[in-house]
């Protein structure tokens, strides 16, 4: 017959081993963040870059904007830390289970649309004061959250391809909704500097449980796919590689001697060479093309006939030359 636990004096059961049976709410977990979140971290690195982009057009300037440390909370903590009023938009991004919450301070849209339209960004303090946006400020923010889930849509292609939809925009902090409070979340947040509108942090909230469906892909430090390439890194990175010298050389003959007779050299002596009709141009050690030696404008020249090796019996492009 199976054994009933047995009652301590506070009431709690314990098991036969003399271990306490603890209570346990399936659904909840105890937070781990450093393991799961170490993906996160890449991708919001990344997604900083791209957020620079989406940002230019509506600050004016080329903002700074670097990625804070991904972090686990529950999201009645984080909830809770908000002020009343604020700006919360919620994007289904499917098949991400929960979607996405993105939190802006209400004060930084005010000097947004402020700065977009002409001003100096700064606001005033009844600005500030206020409970509710206006319709320029409701167009702008609609645009420029719009723009953020979009990032975050190419930025996660290589993960999950996703379809981002708008479910709801909140003003109450209070009425935010994205999982139940006793919930986990996953933190990503944004600092974001320059221009008229000053700084200002911005967050991106996803379920902890979203993020364990991909838990593996996130880990993974290659993908099956490469990611969308950063234009402007790779714009820098091509200029670069524009001005980098490498030594040319061209080989005409190459006699064999023995031992023997490089032992007896002496000067005045003749080395008779064969000379073929096609030399090769040599960048590092690597054969480029081939060609034959003449004569332009009084001085010794290289005409190319052929690029790589592909004319040759066996050829396939550019060979190594020792």
């Amino acid at each position: 017959m199976a054994r009933e636990p047995e009652t301590g004096g506070n009431g709690q059961a314990r098991s036969g081993l003399g271990h306490e049976v603890q209570p346990f709410a399936l659904g909840s977990e105890a937070l781990r963040p450093g393991a799961r979140l170490a993906g996160l971290d890449r991708i919001g690195e990344r997604l900083a870059r791209r957020l620079r982009d989406v940002m230019e057009p509506f600050v004016r300037v080329k903002p700074k904007v670097e990625a804070e440390a991904s972090l686990t909370s529950r999201f009645e903590t984080w909830r809770d830390a908000l002020p009343e009023f604020t700006s919360l938009s919620l994007y289904r991004l499917r098949p991400m289970k929960g979607g996405m919450l993105i939190a802006i301070a209400p004060e930084y849209v005010t000097r947004l649309v402020d700065a977009f339209y002409g001003g100096t960004g700064a606001g005033s303090a009844a600005q500030a004061r206020k409970r509710e946006f206006t319709p320029a400020e409701e167009r702008l923010l609609s645009r420029l959250t719009d723009a953020i889930t979009g990032a975050v849509v190419e930025i996660w292609q290589e993960i999950v391809p996703l379809e981002p939809s708008l479910a709801s925009r909140e003003t109450n902090s209070g009425y935010a909704s994205l999982v139940r409070g006793d919930e986990s979340v996953v933190v990503q947040r944004f600092s974001i500097a320059g221009g008229g509108p000053g700084a200002t942090t911005i967050d991106l909230v996803f379920p902890l449980s979203a993020m364990r469906a991909h838990e593996q892909q996130l880990h993974a430090k290659i993908h099956a796919e490469a990611g969308p390439v950063d234009s402007e890194f790779r714009f820098r990175m091509a200029r670069a590689l524009e001005n980098v010298s490498l030594p040319v050389r061209s080989v005409i003959a190459r006699p064999t001697l023995s031992v023997q007779e490089l032992m007896s050299l002496q000067v005045g002596d003749v080395i008779p060479i064969t000379l073929s009709p096609r030399v090769p141009l040599i960048v590092g050690n690597r054969r480029l093309a081939e060609g034959t030696i003449g004569e332009q404008e009084g001085r010794a020249a290289f005409q190319i006939e052929t690029i790589g090796t592909a004319e040759r019996p066996g050829g396939k492009g550019i060979e190594r030359h020792e």
